[in-house]
This record gives structure tokens, C-alpha cells and sequence, in this order.
């Protein structure tokens, strides 16, 4: 999770700009989404990516994820945390183990 030295500059990188005023929940996803799908771009036609343009997008994702959190008032630590409890629950090690179903359709194969 970002250190708060990361989430101090991010901050102040907006403070400076003055562009909290279009850091809305909505607008943040909206960018989250838009990054991630240029993040998906880098990997569109091949396996084989650039790591540097990967890195980049990556890092875009991330950012926009730490400002939503923010904007919203949540700990990144504590929420996933939570959700990794509620994914271990729907994905128990005896039955996901080396496994790529969804949950709903391991319980199929106990029967």
C-alpha cells in the first residue's frame, strides 16, 4: 500500500493544481477504468510487453485508486484486507488450490 511520504506528494501534486475540485468518486472511477484499459492496451495483440509502458499505466491505476480511497475517506490497507478475508471464504485452499473456477462452481465438484 502506498508509504505517506507516496500519498503526501500525491496530495500535494493535486493541492498544486488545484484539481481536487474534479476528483469526484465518479470521476476517479471513471479513470481508474480508462487506465486500466490503456494498461490492457500494452498487452492487446502479444504476450511480449514493454515493461517501462506497463510500469507507466500501472502506476496510473494505482494512482487514481489511491485518490479514490482518499476522496472517499478509506484505508487501502484495511479494505483489502477485508475483501482477501471474504475471497479466502469463497475460495478455500482445498478446493481452489491450483484451480482458475469461480466460486460458484467449486462447490460442483465436491458432489
Amino acid at each position: 500500500m502506498p508509504s505517506s511520504e507516496t500519498l503526501a506528494a500525491l496530495r500535494a501534486f493535486v493541492a498544486e493544481r488545484d484539481w481536487d475540485q474534479f476528483h469526484s468518486p465518479e470521476n476517479l472511477a471513471k479513470s481508474i477504468s480508462i487506465e486500466a484499459g490503456e494498461l490492457l492496451e500494452c498487452f492487446q495483440w502479444s504476450p511480449d510487453f514493454n515493461q517501462e509502458q506497463v510500469e507507466a499505466e500501472l502506476a496510473d491505476v494505482v494512482t487514481y485508486c489511491i485518490h479514490l480511497a482518499n476522496k472517499i475517506g478509506v484505508d487501502l490497507n484495511e479494505i483489502v484486507m477485508k475483501k482477501l478475508e471474504s475471497t479466502k471464504a469463497k475460495y478455500p485452499v482445498e478446493l481452489a488450490k491450483g484451480r482458475m473456477t469461480k466460486y460458484t462452481q467449486l462447490g460442483d465438484s465436491r458432489e
